[in-house]
């Protein structure tokens, strides 16, 4: 602390580090393999000179049901380890996209059977419109398969079945 009472610079710059390492602890409730570091969702995490702690997370879609629960999650997380002021703002822009998922994240989500999104968002746009034509089935690797429902067990996953391994999977819409 300094002598008016607020962080110095060094110390802050710490704190804010160690603030985002917690933050990024907390996992999706629905997907509970991913962190919402993974799922590229916390976007922000600053610590003031009066200690408080001030996140900002994007939802992956404006009525996620999730995001309460993280946001309740991320607060109680940075209170355990010390912070006694936490704010948790949810921004809606920029929107959220898949392109933010970490590789880490999408290898966590292929592990626990879902498939992650392929392709860029960001490679949409003006021009010829991109047709994916199959989704790899995350248990066998096969691309014989079809799509069932165009949502899964969540908006932001549409259902599939694999025809080689007979097993449903999600698959993790490209936003």
């Amino acid at each position: 602390m300094t002598a008016t009472g607020g962080l110095d610079t060094a110390l802050r710059a710490h704190s804010t580090d160690h603030a985002w390492q917690v933050a990024a602890t907390v996992t999706d409730p629905e997907i509970p393999v991913l962190t919402i570091e993974d799922l590229g969702v916390l976007r922000t995490v600053e610590v003031a000179d009066d200690g408080a702690v001030h996140v900002e997370l994007t939802p992956t879609y404006s009525g996620c049901p999730a995001m309460d629960a993280m946001r309740d999650d991320v607060v109680l997380a940075l209170t355990h380890a010390g912070y006694d002021e936490v704010r948790v703002d949810l921004v809606l822009a920029p929107a959220w996209t898949t392109d933010w998922m970490t590789d880490a994240g999408k290898q966590k989500l292929r592990r626990y059977g879902i498939q992650a999104p392929t392709g860029l968002a960001a490679a949409r746009g003006a021009g010829p419109v991109r047709v994916q034509l199959a989704v790899k089935c995350p248990r066998c690797d096969s691309l014989d398969t079809r799509e069932i429902a165009r949502f899964g067990s969540t908006s932001c996953k549409a259902l599939y079945e694999c025809r080689a391994c007979l097993e449903p999977f999600d698959y993790f819409k490209v936003i």
